[in-house]
């Protein structure tokens, strides 16, 4: 532990670097679960409450969106509460959030699940604000991205699991059911038929509520450390000397911009190839496995930052490569067509893998007493999450919220292809340039 960053104070009997890893990466396994059901809940919702594409599509709308809102004022309850408490109080309003699911299913009401789902992403918001930093700063500067590699294997490996595990139970049969729905003679025997689906969701979610209470009992009774980023070193105060505005550091702003593109295209590729599939004439039976294809490619790209960060290579460079291999696989995806396009935006996850890890550290770096506003600023920027996925229906879809883009002419293809690549572009320039505007 000598080589730990000034910024951190644990006392003496509280949990180790090793424990507190290990709490942390539970966390992160439980809000990548959380977040990684929205690709299944995406086609779900597209049959129980009869919608289109983009209508469907507002499910990562409203889930992203809550972090927009509400990661600043997560950054003063933080400061309130500091960093356990705050991550307690994250799990409780996600397990709130999960609770709505009930009487939206049995209302069989869109409105009311987007509603549970702005909650889910409200308690994800304090918790990412918190956990973000935390696992950055809690060891060495220079393996901040391999910590967070680590975390993010358990992220992913929760999300490769989330899919697989929700499809079975809310999308069993799921084409033969959609075929029954289809056929239905009258409206009462169409309308039970979508109540007997709805009601699918009503366990999974009561169980996740339950475990989310669990976790944050036993996370506030942990031994967690708590850090205290007031603290700066000499490095850090020089930097920080006569700056009165977290605004006042360039290279954090152009990093909240490139995790607002990154988390677009990470969500894009994981929640958007299962309609992709289905826009090129695939089963639901087949596409409802898809995004467990993008987080497993990233869950090898975890494993690889582990093994090279930063023994070969250096976050940075991860993140050049990373930014490079997301403009090939997407062109290649456009030029192909079946199995072998959803293979290339499978690989997406490959290419998204390390990113987060890299951005993060090097926008918050040097930010000192701004470190918990940064990172909300930073948390904020997981909106894109909402926002590229409706930029991308509007592009084809007339009835989007971005309808003013569409163009009759322009294909689901053509609109990946034009939402992608400019964003893993501007991800390249912060890695070769944007990461350094402003330090001395």
């Amino acid at each position: 532990m000598s080589n730990q960053t000034a910024t951190m104070k644990i006392p003496v009997k509280q949990a180790g670097y090793g424990q507190s890893m290990a709490i942390m990466g539970i966390l992160f396994f439980v809000f990548g679960f959380v977040t990684w059901l929205n690709g299944t809940l995406i086609q779900f919702f597209q049959i129980v409450c009869e919608l289109n594409v983009s209508q469907a599509l507002l499910v990562t709308m409203a889930f992203y969106m809550a972090y927009f809102f509400l990661s600043i004022p997560s950054s003063f309850i933080l400061d309130k509460t500091g960093f356990k408490n705050g991550m307690a109080l994250g799990l409780l309003v996600i397990a709130v959030g999960s609770l709505v699911f009930i009487p939206a299913a049995n209302a069989r009401s869109f409105g009311m699940f987007l509603t549970g789902l702005f909650i889910q992403g409200a308690g994800l918001s304090l918790l990412q604000t918190a956990s973000n930093p935390y696992a950055s700063i809690i060891g060495p500067k220079e393996s901040a991205a391999k910590r967070i590699s680590i975390m993010g294997i358990c992220n992913k490996g929760a999300g490769a699991l989330a899919p697989l595990i929700l499809s079975s139970i809310v999308l069993k049969g799921a084409s033969q059911l959609e075929d029954s729905i289809k056929a239905a003679v009258d409206v009462a025997q169409k309308n039970a038929l979508l109540d007997s689906l709805a009601s699918r969701v009503k366990g999974p979610y009561v169980v996740i509520s339950i475990i989310l209470v669990i976790l944050a009992v036993l996370l506030k009774r942990s031994s967690l450390p708590e850090i205290d980023t007031n603290q700066e070193d000499a490095a850090t105060k020089a930097s920080t000397t006569g700056k009165t505005s977290v605004f006042q550091f360039p290279h954090l702003v152009l990093g909240v911009l490139c995790l607002f593109v990154y988390v677009g295209v990470e969500v894009m590729a994981g929640d958007v190839i299962g309609s992709y599939g289905k826009s090129m004439g695939m089963s639901l039976d087949d596409t409802k496995y898809f995004s467990t294809f993008t987080l497993v490619a990233m869950l090898v790209g975890y494993v690889i930052g582990i093994a090279t960060i930063p023994k070969i290579i250096t976050g940075q460079k991860g993140l050049q490569i990373s930014a490079v291999l997301g403009v090939l696989f997407t062109i290649a995806a456009y030029f192909t067509s079946g199995f072998s396009a959803v293979t290339f935006i499978a690989l997406l996850g490959l290419a998204n893998a390390l990113m987060w890890p890299a951005i993060f550290p090097m926008a918050i770096d040097g930010l000192g007493r701004y470190t918990k506003m940064g990172s909300a600023l930073l948390i904020m920027a997981i909106a894109g999450g909402g926002i590229l996925p409706q930029i991308y229906s509007g592009m084809f879809n007339k009835e989007s919220m971005f309808s003013f883009l569409y163009n009759s002419n322009m294909d689901f293809r053509h609109a990946f292809l034009y939402c992608m690549v400019p964003c893993y572009l501007y991800i390249l320039f912060y890695a070769l340039v944007g990461h350094k505007v402003g330090k001395k």
